[in-house]
């Protein structure tokens, strides 16, 4: 079965929809509306809207409490794209997998099976919770565009039953956000690691200037033997004494929690690779901790 993306709310900038093929019932997108739109720090806020938006209404619907985020950079997951979602298209689109305690089953678990052998989630039980998840982003979004710091959206489209809301603004001028740290996890594998200098370990504790700068240290990633992209998995880090710190020696992973602080995970990829670098990256213990 394959459904028809169903959009479920959208911003200023940004959609959140549920995909295609959604892996589990936390399965949802954020994508841009308008695919040549530039990561700014405007659109850097408005993601950060809606991811913080979406999170607490996965939270309200479904209990979820822990959140991975996945997505491509220059990179268009190919065949059986074992260990990544499929893309549905060329528009930047990053996914959002929810966790919770009483999940039939996981990303992981999904991601692990080539794609033709992932089975979806019936599109009954989507019904009743979209429906929740809808209603929730509708009410949340009415209450921050009561904020005199809003402004209007696009008028909404004819079809969508999707109302566009009042967005916070971020303020005019940004400050410089601090270049991210950029550490190589291992080289052969074209694998890096990317956190924000702040140290902050939640997603909606970064600052959209940090966001873009994070951006930027992950277009300047050098692409070498044959690299044309990047698999990306964003893990929040859990408290200061779960797992190990790179900062104090450790090395990503270490202690089988997540660190203190975001990290990005970078893994170069190509259409000529020998063996796919996301069964090795699902091996590292925060990443089947977050996924698995």
């Amino acid at each position: 079965m394959v459904l028809s993306r169903r959009l479920l709310f959208r911003s200023g900038i940004w959609e959140i929809a549920r995909p295609r093929h959604p892996l589990t019932t936390g399965h949802v997108l954020i994508r841009l509306s308008d695919p040549s739109t530039e990561f700014t720090e405007t659109s850097a806020a408005d993601w950060l809207f809606c991811h913080n938006l979406l999170r607490a209404a996965l939270d309200e619907v479904l209990g979820a409490k822990r959140f991975t985020v996945m997505f491509a950079h220059r990179w268009h997951p190919l065949g059986a794209a074992v260990g990544e979602p499929v893309a549905e298209s060329s528009t930047p689109t990053f996914h959002l997998f929810a966790r919770w305690e009483s999940e039939s089953t996981t990303p992981g678990r999904q991601l692990a099976q080539p794609a033709h052998h992932r089975v979806p989630v019936p599109e009954d039980i989507l019904d009743i919770v979209d429906a929740r998840i809808r209603d929730s982003l509708q009410l949340s979004a009415a209450n921050v565009a009561k904020a005199p710091t809003g402004q209007v959206g696009s008028a909404p489209s004819a079809t969508s039953g999707v109302v566009p809301v009042q967005v916070p603004l971020p303020p005019v001028a940004f400050p410089p956000a601090p270049f991210p740290r950029v550490a190589t996890v291992d080289a052969a594998r074209h694998h890096s690691v990317i956190e924000p200098a702040s140290g902050a370990a939640a997603i909606s504790a970064v600052l959209p200037a940090e966001l873009v700068a994070m951006g930027s240290a992950l277009g300047a990633l050098p692409l070498t033997s044959g690299l044309t992209g990047f698999s990306c998995v964003a893990i929040e880090g859990g408290d200061p004494g779960e797992g190990g710190d790179p900062g104090e020696g450790g090395s990503p992973g270490e202690g089988g929690n997540p660190g203190s602080t975001l990290r990005i995970h970078a893994v170069g990829r190509s259409a000529a690779e020998e063996a796919n670098p996301m069964v090795d990256l699902f091996n590292l213990p925060e990443v089947s901790f977050a996924l698995l």
